[in-house]
């Protein structure tokens, strides 16, 4: 018997020719999540993927945290790997039953004496399923299933047969070896991240952008982010704050380039030559130049913010075609759609939500109009833009612009 992970994914198999490419990339970045936790050995076969540890103190629930954040995997199971002969089965079948039916003591234990007598007087419910993957096995998968789950019935205490709504479910897959196991681990499926080329994140501090990020990593996309920091309108602690935003998407990610921009000289310039209704505008204008100009310097092919429809008066669709026109490249609004209860609840799931509401303003909000204009004119726009130095401005933003690499 040797305990192994078994990994799952999905929207994989959907690729036809293209599916060995995902499948490499899913597999290097395995790998990568797993860095210096031992030796492993990652191999497919038949839309699964199989890691075996080669050292006996490899730390297996640290590397399922970690594989439940790698795009691409719907779900993750620690299994026993043993031979492909029943009478093997059966028997390592009621071991791991039993081991099983002593955690859940264990769980109902620590929720009180009232829970675990009521478990220890109650039967567990449970249903074998079974795949035969190796047709060359005598037995088929509902023969499989009937006769396995007599034999546990047979000779583990305390199970009882509910095909229905049992409390768990013991899965056999039976291949060249055989894999028994209890539990699937649910991740976050989606795409390997760099099957979808690099895109640049305009990361903010808030709770919508990190979010963003996460949703186009989510199809593929490789990160990398450009923060806007207005020196000293926003402290140091602002900045820390987006560092420690892009370190929990590096989880999802591996590793992000952090483009932190000088952002002060321009939003004074705006504030001082322009109406207050168009700062908004203006602003995210010269964000979007800035970023597309870091973007091409650094292979990303995108833009993504963290836009969402109506939210705010510079997020209506004629600020948002205004925004539009100030760059050539794609922008990716992911959470257009979203209203803000969904997006919170997404901060809240990949962890970000509680860095995201730290109180240190960012430079969205140091100048806000009380009064933006919510349908601003193209035509106007560039009209105020030409009461700026802006080009030259942004290349010294550019120029001093500070690199942060975070994650593996």
């Amino acid at each position: 018997m040797e305990k192994v992970i078994l990994v799952r994914y999905g929207e994989i198999i959907l690729k036809g020719l293209n599916r060995p490419m995902f499948e490499d990339r899913l597999i290097k970045n395995i790998k990568q999540s797993l860095y210096g936790l031992g030796k492993i050995s990652v191999r497919r076969s038949q839309a699964r993927i199989f890691i075996e540890p080669r050292q006996d103190d490899f730390d297996f629930e640290n590397a399922v945290t970690r594989l439940v954040n790698v795009m691409g995997i719907i779900s993750v199971s620690i299994v026993w790997k043993i031979k492909t002969d029943f009478e093997e089965i059966k028997k390592h079948s009621v071991e791991m039953v039993r081991n099983y039916m002593t955690k859940l003591n264990r769980h109902a234990a620590a929720k009180g004496p009232m829970r675990m007598k009521e478990t220890s007087e109650a039967s567990v419910g449970f249903k074998v399923e079974a795949k035969r993957g190796n047709k060359n096995f005598p037995i088929q998968s509902p023969e499989i299933c009937r006769q396995l789950g007599g034999y546990l019935l047979k000779n583990v205490p305390g199970l009882k047969v509910d095909v229905h709504d049992p409390d768990f479910i013991f899965y056999v897959e039976v291949r060249d070896s055989t894999y028994i196991y209890c539990d699937i681990i649910p991740a976050f499926g989606g795409l390997p991240v760099g099957t979808s080329g690099k895109a640049m994140l305009l990361l903010s501090g808030g709770i919508d952008s990190p979010v963003a990020g996460w949703m186009m990593a989510k199809r593929g996309m490789e990160l990398e982010a450009v923060h806007f920091h207005t020196y000293p309108y926003t402290s140091e602690r602002a900045k820390d704050k987006v560092i420690a935003l892009a370190r929990i998407l590096s989880r999802y990610c591996h590793r992000i380039r952090l483009h932190i921009v000088p952002f002060t000289e321009i939003q004074l310039d705006i504030n001082d030559k322009c109406p207050e209704e168009h700062l908004t505008v203006l602003m995210r204008r010269a964000m979007m130049k800035i970023s597309e100009k870091i973007a091409a310097e650094n292979g990303a092919k995108a833009l993504i913010t963290g836009e969402s429809l109506g939210q705010v008066a510079s997020q209506t669709v004629e600020a948002i075609a205004v925004t539009n026109e100030a760059v050539r490249m794609p922008v990716f609004r992911p959470l257009i759609g979203m209203d803000k209860n969904e997006v919170i609840e997404t901060a809240r799931r990949i962890d970000t939500y509680e860095t995201s509401i730290l109180p240190y303003e960012d430079c969205c909000t140091v100048f806000v109009a009380k009064h933006p204009k919510t349908r601003p004119g193209l035509e106007e726009i560039k009209e105020l833009e030409g009461r700026l130095s802006l080009d030259a401005m942004i290349e010294r933003a550019i120029a001093d612009t500070e690199t942060v690499v975070i994650g593996e």
